[in-house]
C-alpha cells in the first residue's frame, strides 16, 4: 500500500492513536479527515496539525454516519483509506449488578456494528480508487480477553473475526484490509487500567505505517507480537500473564 498521496478518513482521531496518526499521515503527505463526538477536541487536535480536516461526527448514530459518507462523497471524492479507529470501553467485572449487557451493547455497537455500518457504506467510494484501504483497530485483548475488560474484549474479538473475513472477501479487488493490534497504550481512553505504563500512541502510529510500507495486514505492535506466540504454545499462559486476581 502506498504510504503518501492518500486521501484518509480517520474515526476517533482526536486523541491518542487516532491523533498521532493523524499527525504522522499528514506529515508524510497524505490528506486527512479527523472525525469525533466532541466539536472541542476536534477543534484542538486541528490546531496542532496540517492538512487536516475535522468533522462532528459519531460513528454509534445511523444519521450522523449518513452524513457523513455524503459529506466524503461529496468533497473528499478521493478518499482511499479508511482507518476505523474510533472505540468506546468500560471498566467493570462480571458479577451481579455491573448492568453488564447494556455496558456490552454500547461496546459491540460503538467498537464492532458501527465499524461494519461505516465500511460496508464506504465500500463503492473506495472500490473507485486505483488502490485503497480500510484499517481497523483491535487490541490486543482480541487475542486473550482482559476480565476487566468483558465487553471491550468481546467485541474486539468480534471485530478480529471481521477483519479476517472482510479481507478474504474483498482479497481479489482493490481494497486491502489491515488489522491494527495494540497493546496497552499510553493515552487518556486507557487512563482507567494504567495506562501509563502502555507505549506511546505514535509508536502505534509510526508501526501502522510500517505495515502499509510492506503490505502486512496483521499488525501486532509493540509487545503484542511476542504476546501472540505465547498465545500460539499455550492460551492459559497467556491469560495467565493478561489477567490478575484484582
Amino acid at each position: 500500500m502506498k504510504t503518501v498521496n492518500n486521501t484518509v478518513l480517520i474515526t476517533g482521531g482526536g486523541a491518542g492513536i487516532g491523533f498521532e496518526t493523524a499527525k504522522l499521515l499528514s506529515e508524510s503527505g497524505n490528506q486527512v479527515i479527523i472525525t469525533g463526538r466532541n466539536a472541542d477536541t476536534l477543534n484542538k487536535a486541528v490546531a496542532q496539525l496540517k492538512n487536516v480536516t475535522a468533522i462532528v461526527s459519531d460513528v454509534s448514530k445511523e444519521a450522523d454516519v449518513l452524513a457523513l459518507v455524503d459529506t466524503l462523497k461529496k468533497d473528499f471524492p478521493a478518499l482511499n483509506v479508511v482507518i476505523n479507529n474510533a472505540a468506546a470501553a468500560q471498566v467493570y467485572k462480571l458479577e451481579a449488578g455491573a448492568d453488564a449487557f447494556s455496558k456490552a451493547a454500547h461496546e459491540m455497537h460503538t467498537n464492532y456494528l458501527s465499524v461494519l455500518r461505516l465500511n460496508e457504506l464506504l465500500l463503492p467510494l473506495l472500490s473507485q480508487q486505483a488502490e485503497a484501504a480500510i484499517v481497523n483497530v483491535s487490541s490486543i485483548v482480541a487475542i486473550t480477553p482482559g476480565h476487566r475488560l468483558p465487553g471491550y474484549a468481546a467485541s474486539k474479538a468480534a471485530l478480529h473475526s471481521y477483519t479476517q473475513t472482510l479481507r478474504f472477501t474483498l482479497s481479489d479487488t482493490n481494497i486491502k484490509v489491515f488489522e491494527l493490534m495494540p497493546p496497552l497504550v499510553n493515552t487518556e481512553f486507557s487512563k482507567e487500567i494504567g495506562g501509563e505504563n502502555g507505549m506511546p500512541a505514535a509508536g502505534v502510529a509510526s508501526a501502522l505505517l510500517d505495515a502499509f510500507a510492506t503490505d502486512n495486514y496483521e499488525i501486532h505492535v509493540g509487545n503484542t507480537a511476542d504476546f501472540y506466540k505465547l498465545f500460539l504454545s499455550s492460551p492459559a499462559d497467556a491469560y495467565a500473564v493478561l489477567n490478575q486476581r484484582n
